[in-house]
């Protein structure tokens, strides 16, 4: 079991509920606008990525302000979760076992229900029909595997690093039920895609203080040698399947808006990689492909998240459509 989590803001509610598998629970966080309304509330379902859980993304502060703090700002009702597996939500019990000892957990599709969970408990206690999504990386997957399940809960979508199909070359690696993510090798990944003789993107005082919360989202983080975080190995597989000509949802069936949101020095989205899904997206009535520069797949953590927060708050308010005549 995870162990407990304090509040990272005061108004911020926590919740756990029934996950997809018999005993285990998800954990939601939610941070309400104080913004006055007369409408329905807008309400977003922010969807991590393969390594680390909401704490460590929605709602991190840099100097006192995350990005579910810039879209309260904006008048929307901000929901984070974590999968399975991850941060505060209950891990799968194969995670116990020796790695080899069974196929990778938590993949697309059990990644998937567990959207479709948050999302049904989401709509009844705030009364609404629909929920908008933010997902990054292999998130989207799971994202895209739920919005063509369940297009009656999706009002927007946005992508942001998303991992999309390329085509097959060769068959995919076999992932173990999980693996070991330490804090060398997020800062590998964090740097490893700016061109070098630029400056960084990422600071290294903030990411100091965001490592050792890392370790913490694992509840024996701190007892390895090295300290490292374990994972589910599924998010590795849907990726290696992706990139073998087998991604997990088709664009095509997704009826909602949809915005695609990548850094320019993104080596796991490139220009192929963002065409091919913008073109894919056929039944989506409307659709964006935006790049932010000087950024990479880690966006949301660097010194343009503020455009990628832009970008995305700019898509959901939805004001994009021609008005009807009264």
């Amino acid at each position: 079991m995870p162990r407990s989590t304090h509040p990272l803001d005061p108004r911020e509610e926590q919740f756990r509920i029934a996950s997809p598998l018999d005993g285990l629970q998800l954990f939601l966080r939610f941070l309400p606008t104080a913004r006055a309304r007369a409408d329905a509330p807008k309400v977003v379902l922010y969807v991590h990525g393969a390594t680390f859980p909401s704490a460590l993304s929605i709602a991190h502060r840099f100097d006192g302000h995350a990005w579910r703090d810039d879209l309260n700002d904006a008048g929307f009702d901000v929901w984070g979760f974590d999968f399975l597996g991850f941060g505060n939500s209950d891990r799968y019990p194969e995670m116990d076992d020796p790695a080899d000892q069974h196929a990778a957990v938590g993949d697309a599709e059990a990644a998937s229900r567990q959207i479709e969970q948050a999302v049904r408990f989401i709509c009844d206690r705030q009364r609404v029909a629909r929920v908008s999504i933010i997902a990054h990386s292999w998130g989207t997957i799971a994202a895209g595997r739920f919005a063509t399940q369940c297009p009656e809960l999706v009002d927007r979508l946005v992508f942001f690093g998303p991992v999309t199909w390329r085509p097959h070359q060769a068959d995919p690696p076999r992932a173990p039920a999980w693996r070991l993510v330490s804090i060398e090798d997020q800062w590998k990944r964090f740097v490893e895609d700016v061109p070098g003789g630029e400056p960084a993107v990422l600071s290294r005082r903030h990411f100091d203080a965001w490592a050792p919360l890392y370790l913490d989202s694992d509840p024996h983080g701190r007892d390895r040698t090295p300290p490292n975080v374990k994972i589910p190995g599924g998010p590795s597989q849907d990726i290696a399947n992706a990139w073998a000509g087998h991604l997990a949802y088709d664009p095509a069936l997704i009826q909602a808006p949809l915005a695609i949101i990548r850094g320019e020095w993104d080596s796991l989205v490139t220009d192929a990689d963002a065409r091919w899904l913008f073109d894919a997206l056929t039944a989506s009535p409307v659709r964006r492909d935006i790049k932010i520069a000087r950024a990479t797949h880690l966006m949301h953590l660097e010194e343009n998240r503020v455009a990628l927060y832009r970008e995305a708050e700019t898509f959901l308010r939805g004001d994009d459509r021609p008005r009807t005549a009264a």
